[in-house]
């Protein structure tokens, strides 16, 4: 799984002809993964959200995350990689690095749960 963190750098600097030109670039990115078969799937987050947290049995919600903080989970993308130096070459051409953005790349375990059939 890559992780895509926007930052101050990445977010809302940029007019709509230099956010298609971006969108562009990503989705050349996208497809150079498909054409290496390992393109399993991405998603962009909204900036909506509720953060939830128990404290002392209470459980606590709030409005957030905040676009004030200084770094934003924005998406992920889903790729097929034999190992993690694997998923690092898949990002090296990343459009998102160009734009001072930082992605994380984790590995995904099954953790047993399944929706019912």
């Amino acid at each position: 799984m890559i992780l895509i963190y926007e930052t101050d750098a990445t977010r809302g600097k940029l007019g709509p002809e230099e956010t298609q030109k971006v969108y562009e670039k990503y989705a050349a990115w996208a497809k150079s993964l498909q054409a290496k078969g390992v393109f399993l799937g991405s998603e962009r987050l909204t900036t909506a959200g509720r953060v939830l947290r128990k404290n002392d049995k209470q459980l606590r919600i709030h409005d957030g995350p905040f676009a004030e903080s200084k770094e934003v989970f924005g998406g992920y993308w889903a790729v097929e990689a034999e190992s993690f130096e694997d998923a690092v070459e898949y990002c090296r051409n990343s459009p998102h690095l160009d734009y001072g953005g930082m992605l994380e790349i984790r590995e995904i375990t099954a953790c047993g749960v399944k929706p019912d059939a």
